[in-house]
């Protein structure tokens, strides 16, 4: 009975929730452990991230909640950035820190103008072979299920792209790098590259995500951070709204009559050119109404909030009045 009467207060405990969190993880803790970590502390009834941080790496990891949920898809295929810095003269099993020494050279001092012709070779669009010690499938497990057993898989190279590569600082056998880069590029892969391409083999020694497309670090708050704030008005502040997540996306504002229809899935005419991409909004401020595309003169649907979710982003949007102002 007790622990009936418990799930029931979990389950009235839980609320509307509709927004994006810009998280700074930290090192060390699991994307989904800080995922529900964030959950709770929003009591949210849906949340989720845009795509797994390695526990090794720290810094941006945007989560979803409620309507924003069905646009965690952007934020995924987006750039990313990273602060990456590599240890030279020392190659591991895995690339990083977490796995056994398999080479050491002793006594590397890498020049700076060294490092930039060779992290030069690796901008624009090359091929990587993933990691074994990644989260990649193959034929329905992990690759690092195999790597745990002893047991090497043959991968095929994927292609990525490079954007651009600045040396910040360093000395030495250690320096950290600033590294743009499209999405599904192993910033460990890349370390060890680089070593190789110097002959004395690196390692990735520390990894910071500073921004998933137009979404940067600069804002991010700690959990830490969210767990001092006290109650949810001070929580759900700060949220950005679900369309921050496609911010960078033309956008398209409806009269009341045709956003209700685009709300429906009607398709809709009008004098906009051709995109495969749009964010849409009904006539009231914050009536973000979700995504789709313009073909032929044609706006098409792709993503809906129900009227629910639009409701309440223009409630939150709305000014206080001044007799429920603090």
């Amino acid at each position: 009975m007790d622990t009936t009467r418990a799930a029931a207060r979990t389950r009235i405990a839980r609320r509307a929730v509709h927004g994006v969190l810009l998280l700074d993880k930290d090192a060390g803790a699991s994307s989904n452990g800080a995922l529900q970590r964030a959950k709770r502390l929003y009591r949210a009834e849906k949340a989720g991230h845009t795509g797994t941080l390695d526990p090794l790496a720290s810094g941006l990891l945007p989560l979803c909640f409620g309507a924003a949920t069905k646009f965690a898809q952007a934020s995924l295929d987006a750039d990313k950035r990273y602060l990456a810095t590599l240890g030279f003269g020392v190659t591991t099993t895995t690339g990083d820190l977490e796995g056994e020494v398999v080479r050491t050279v002793p006594g590397v001092a890498i020049e700076r103008a060294a490092l930039e012709r060779a992290c030069a070779q690796f901008v624009g669009e090359i091929e990587q072979v993933p990691p074994m010690h990644s989260a990649l499938k193959h034929e329905g497990k992990p690759l690092y299920a195999y790597a745990r057993a002893g047991v090497a898989v043959d991968r095929a190279p994927r292609r990525v792209r490079i954007a651009a590569i600045r040396v910040v600082e360093g000395s030495g056998d250690r320096w950290t790098i600033d590294v743009s880069c499209s999405k599904g590029t192993y910033v460990r892969t890349l370390a060890e590259d680089i070593g190789a391409a110097l002959g004395c083999g690196a390692h990735l020694a520390s990894l910071r995500r500073t921004a998933s497309g137009a979404l940067e670090l600069r804002t991010a708050l700690r959990l830490a951070d969210l767990e001092a704030l006290d109650g949810d008005a001070a929580r759900d502040a700060c949220l950005l709204p679900p369309d921050a997540l496609v911010a960078a996306w033309p956008a398209i504002s409806l009269s009341a009559l045709d956003a209700g229809r685009f709300l429906s899935g009607m398709r809709r005419r009008l004098a906009f050119d051709d995109a495969p991409k749009v964010r849409v909004y009904g006539p009231e401020p914050g009536a973000f109404l979700g995504t789709g595309n313009v073909a032929g003169g044609e706006l098409i649907a792709s993503r809906l909030l129900s009227p629910a979710e639009v409701a309440a982003l223009v409630a939150r949007a709305r000014p206080v009045p001044e007799s429920l102002s603090a």
